[in-house]
């Protein structure tokens, strides 16, 4: 797996996208193959500024917004199983929590 990744901060806020891509397929279409074939699925989070003024030192606060796209199951007419709905659920408290502290500069 590759992870394509792409990132911009700028005075409107900052964000990171990225997606796993399969070597074997990314080779392919390089090569000139069909890039259809080739399963994208983005996640990423954006941190913009609330345009609130206060909190710490007269700063305003900022709001992050999270989005994954997960392939849960290949059958389109699946139900989510609970056990799913708990993982993913524990992937975005776990990633909102690794931002939160890499921005405040403590160790995750």
């Amino acid at each position: 797996m590759l992870i394509l990744q792409e990132s911009c901060t700028d005075t409107t806020g900052s964000f990171v996208i990225y997606a796993p891509v399969d070597i074997v397929a990314m080779n392919v279409v390089l090569n000139g193959g069909d890039p259809d074939y080739v399963a994208l699925l983005p996640s990423g989070f954006a941190i913009l500024p609330d345009g609130g003024v206060g909190g710490e030192n007269g700063n305003g606060g900022s709001l992050l917004t999270v989005a994954f796209q997960i392939l849960v199951d290949s059958v389109p007419t699946a139900k989510l199983s609970l056990g799913s709905v708990a993982t993913v659920n524990n992937l975005i408290a776990c990633t909102v929590e690794r931002i939160k502290a890499s921005l405040s500069g403590e160790v995750a």
